[in-house]
């Protein structure tokens, strides 16, 4: 977010040009067409698989942010990887709910990165959609930061009120509404069929429990849109560094799921570091919006948001280490601090 001036209704900009934007999307669509390509058979994901794309996950948006700030300059630069530090801790607060879901329809491991990969496709189109809105409402709405603001702040209350209240989502299968609707629509078989969505049985077409856990993980995504968008909007005002920064984090999540597989539990302090820079960056987008009609309040600069961030994480990391190092990760409950 530009620290010289208020954007008003109607002035936001982007270093995206339509070029610009075809090939990142061309480049986004390429990637999700590999990693259809390598898990089109299933398989047991390993620790080297897994390590190797997580390198090339990260290695690819960091080089990504360098181009950005030899070719733009440091602020989109610093707006960017901030955005992008941003987006991944949210999604790494996103893989808690995912390890829930894959638990409770006993996902198969072998079928596990598929399920992965199609809530990634799903939540890389809705991010779309809601950048796309929200860049809409930045422009012609001079409140639409104030609404940003609202919205995080709430989303960062209830984290912090589930996690000090110990909140566990449980996931009861028979009682979520897309799960419902779905059998109400067509039968579903009991067994998997690998990643096959539907299978035919005594002359009907039957839904697999793999289409129904596809679906949830779809349902979700929504869900985590709502405030990764605002969140990253908070950073930035460029929907192309947006959209950059929700892509790169959420192409990285299938192989970063088996690679935090067993360190997620150990993460029990992470619900209070999200909350804090949700929160953290709600004050910043209303700090924004007040300035623009009170030019005397004062902003936060994005370096000092960067900065921020960094220390709220590394704090929590630590601390949650700390705090379970005498405890095995297979005794530890996995807690959804989100959804």
């Amino acid at each position: 977010m530009t620290e010289l001036s208020y954007l008003s209704a109607g002035e936001l900009s982007s270093v995206g040009t339509p070029s610009l934007w075809a090939i990142t999307i061309a480049g986004v669509i390429a990637l999700l067409v590999l990693d259809f390509i390598v898990t089109r058979k299933p398989h047991e994901v390993s620790i080297k698989e897994a390590l190797g794309w997580s390198a090339f996950y990260i290695a690819l948006p960091l080089a990504f942010g360098a181009w950005v700030w030899s070719r733009f300059g440091s602020q989109q630069g610093v707006e960017y990887l901030t955005g992008y530090l941003v987006e991944k801790s949210l999604s790494v607060d996103n893989l808690f709910v995912f390890m829930l879901l894959l638990a409770a329809f006993a996902v198969p491991t072998e079928l596990a990165q598929r399920v992965l990969l199609y809530g990634i496709a799903g939540a890389l189109v809705l991010r779309a959609v809601f950048i796309a809105l929200g860049a809409a409402a930045l422009q012609t709405l001079d409140f639409a930061f104030l609404i940003f603001a609202l919205i995080l702040i709430f989303t960062a209350v209830k984290l912090l009120r589930d996690a000090l209240t110990g909140h566990e989502q449980e996931v009861d299968i028979n009682k979520m509404r897309s799960v419902r609707l779905l059998r109400k629509i067509m039968p579903v078989v009991e067994e998997y069929h690998g990643p096959r969505l539907t299978v035919r049985q005594q002359g009907r077409r039957a839904l697999t429990p793999f289409a129904l856990v596809v679906v949830a993980v779809l349902g979700t995504d929504i869900v985590f849109a709502v405030d990764s968008v605002p969140a990253v909007y908070g950073i930035t005002e460029d929907p192309y560094l947006v959209f950059a920064t929700n892509a790169f984090a959420l192409l990285g999540l299938r192989a970063l799921y088996f690679v935090l597989h067993a360190a997620l539990s150990r993460l029990v302090h992470l619900s209070y570091g999200l909350a804090i820079i949700l929160a953290f960056i709600g004050l910043k987008l209303g700090l924004h919006w007040a300035h623009g009609i009170w030019p005397g309040v004062p902003e936060i600069p994005t370096l000092a948001s960067l900065g921020v961030i960094i220390g709220v994480l590394v704090v929590v990391t630590l601390t949650s280490l700390r705090a379970t190092r005498n405890a095995g990760s297979g005794d530890k409950e996995i807690v959804a601090p989100r959804g």
